[in-house]
């Protein structure tokens, strides 16, 4: 284990730091109002199905795995409009393919962000934010609009990775601002998410070619800082690459970044990026993807790819590995952390409860199915959705206790938000308003 110091605050106790939203958004970014896949919303529908508990069904233009936003009456999201690449291009980029992954190669893209009233379902905008004529291929299990956006106080922030950033005012439809300088090789496509701290938007730019955390001022979409990361990594481009999300939050009184990167987790100060400390994983860690969660004086997150673990770092004093957990870790699902239990579901469908201070397994059960989606705790059950369109609704507890399995006409990619009385889960095809 390797850990770098250039600056270590006192760091006395660890507490959340989700006041960075000032508006009143009902679920204004990826995994709902702090970011760690909670939800206040009660009176939730059990089960459901295409004719079952579904207030609306709305057909979603385009591709695109981003989890939707709510505030007030407008839910939002983004996707991907793609033209027919020409035969020549294809066998041009399949040529360039030193990655040997299966690729999705497109023409003209037209990334778009598009709103869904909340109570009737009508299809109220569907706006292009950027565009790219000759973007770079993805693997075919990602989509050009993957990221999440943030929604803030009439503002939406989209990030569509090298091919821009934007954000729209979504009361007038147009755009306050766009950004095309965070240029970066994904090798397999867009993943990472943004998060907002007061007047930053900070973004995790981790490619095969560079990496480094980047922030830009949300009013007017200019580079704020830019911080390379610098952990030793692998000579293998492949696996210098990550798609995490960072989340804040306070150690010692000191607002921080925690920032999952390619074999090295980072802190850094959100205000100016200087690089505050990091901690080697002591394994291979690469395209991480899950966002982290905190609790316990800890943050707990996935390696992700070839040999996956979830690691949990404590964060009170010099920050070290507390325990890691190897059999069935996931490459894309988040973990959830609920009280004194950490719930991770691995990619092929198999659940495992931990507890979160010891690491030790209190019960692996399998789901079945393939999952991308993070799991979400709302009016006191667990739902997690697979790609086979199956959501799967869990007690939580030591004790593994299956409620309901409910089945929807396509894939489930994103994370659904629960809001009041409903949940809003996205699928390949199609945003549903899922109540009793």
């Amino acid at each position: 284990m390797k850990i770098a110091l250039r600056f270590l605050p006192l760091l006395s106790f660890v507490l959340p730091l989700f006041a960075s939203f000032t508006s009143a958004a009902d679920w204004p970014q990826w995994r709902g109002p702090e970011g760690q896949g909670h939800s206040d919303a009660k009176n939730l529908p059990l089960t459901w199905s295409e004719s079952q508990n579904v207030v609306w069904r709305t057909a979603i233009p385009g591709k695109g795995w981003s989890s939707p936003v709510i505030e007030g009456a407008q839910i939002w999201m983004t996707t991907a409009i793609e033209s027919e690449a020409s035969e020549e291009e294809k066998k041009k980029r399949l040529a360039a393919n030193t990655g040997n992954q299966p690729l999705n190669i497109s023409g003209r893209l037209s990334l778009r962000a598009v709103c869904v009233d909340r109570m009737s379902g009508k299809l109220l905008h569907d706006i292009e934010l950027l565009s790219e004529d000759s973007p770079e291929p993805i693997h075919a299990l990602n989509s050009f609009a993957s990221p999440s956006p943030i929604i803030e106080n009439g503002r939406l922030y989209c990030h569509f990775g090298t091919n821009g950033t934007a954000c729209l005012d979504t009361q007038t439809g147009k755009l306050a601002w766009t950004n095309h300088e965070l240029r970066l090789n994904h090798e397999n496509g867009p993943g990472s998410t943004p998060m907002l701290f007061g007047d930053l938007l900070i973004i995790h730019c981790d490619g095969s070619d560079t990496q480094y955390v980047a922030a830009l001022n949300k009013l007017t979409g200019k580079v704020v800082w830019k911080t390379p990361r610098s952990g030793t990594m692998d000579p293998n481009p492949q696996l210098k690459k990550a798609y995490g999300t960072p989340l804040v939050t306070e150690l010692g009184g000191q607002p921080t970044v925690i920032s999952p990167g390619a074999d090295w987790l980072y802190a850094y100060d959100p205000e100016s990026g200087r690089e505050l400390w990091k901690l080697s994983y002591g394994a291979q860690g690469f395209s991480i993807v899950p966002r982290p969660v905190i609790g316990h004086g800890m943050v707990f997150f996935s390696t992700s790819f070839m040999k996956p673990e979830i690691l949990a770092v404590k964060l009170n004093g010099t920050p070290e590995i507390a325990w890691r957990f190897k059999k069935q870790a996931p490459n894309m699902p988040s973990p959830l952390l609920v009280g004194d239990e950490l719930l991770v579901i691995a990619d092929k469908g198999v659940a495992t409860l931990l507890d979160a201070k010891s690491g030790e397994t209190l019960w692996t059960e399998r789901l079945g199915g393939n999952f991308c989606s993070s799991p979400l705790i709302a009016d006191g059950r667990i739902y997690v959705g697979n790609r086979e369109g199956q959501t799967f609704v869990l007690a939580p507890g030591k004790e593994f206790k299956l409620l309901a399995t409910n089945t929807l006409d396509g894939q489930i990619m994103a994370t659904p938000a629960a809001v009041d009385g409903a949940l809003f889960v996205r699928t390949d095809k199609a945003l549903y308003r899922l109540a009793k």
